[in-house]
């Protein structure tokens, strides 16, 4: 069976985005140490879920990075811009997004039907609705939260729709030299 890894930044706080949605305040610029760990834990993903507001910034970026041979982050762009993508949404229709498919369908049904086929596993990025959506209805096997050195004060939780709670393990917990530090947690389900 396929796992569901989400990888996301947080604050020290525990938000995933500002009050308005701003993500500038992930902008710690990553070390080798960490795009290693992000690469490693990409190699085993078949497909990426994503939220649509999540994707609206992230498949465009990406598409651009593997396009530009200059970027530092150039070959991440390209595995980011080929690997199948399903967008979550129940506005959007259609994807004009290359190796994108939208899903408006019930995201437990869909992600649960997603990790029972064959093939690698999946990997969520959130954005904060969709990520606690996914935390809530136990649909995450594995949580990589990369906890960055600021303090919002506040601004959009990662777990504010779970109203009840939900053990989890601690897999590895490690500082990289840029000061982001990523806990890796397993979900008893």
């Amino acid at each position: 069976m396929r796992k569901l890894r989400l990888q996301v930044q947080v604050s020290v706080d525990g938000f995933i985005a500002g009050t308005n949605g701003e993500l500038d305040w992930a902008a710690t610029e990553w070390s080798k140490d960490i795009e290693n760990y992000v690469d490693e834990i990409t190699k085993p993903v078949a497909i990426i879920l994503l939220g649509r507001n999540l994707a609206m910034g992230f498949i465009p970026h990406w598409t651009s990075v593997a396009q530009d041979k200059s970027h530092p982050a150039h070959e991440a762009g390209i595995i980011f811009d080929r690997l199948p993508k399903i967008v979550f949404s129940k506005t959007l229709m259609e994807s004009n997004w290359e190796n994108t498919v939208i899903d408006n369908g019930v995201l437990a049904e869909r992600v649960s039907a997603l990790k029972t086929q064959p093939g690698g596993d999946l990997i969520a990025y959130g954005g904060g609705q969709f990520v606690s959506s996914l935390i809530k209805e136990k649909l995450v096997d594995e949580s990589h939260l990369f906890i960055n050195p600021v303090i919002l004060g506040k601004g959009m939780p990662i777990f504010r729709e779970i109203n009840a709670m939900q053990q989890v393990k601690l897999i590895t917990a490690k500082q990289f030299q840029c000061g982001i530090i990523v806990l890796v947690y397993s979900y008893a389900h």
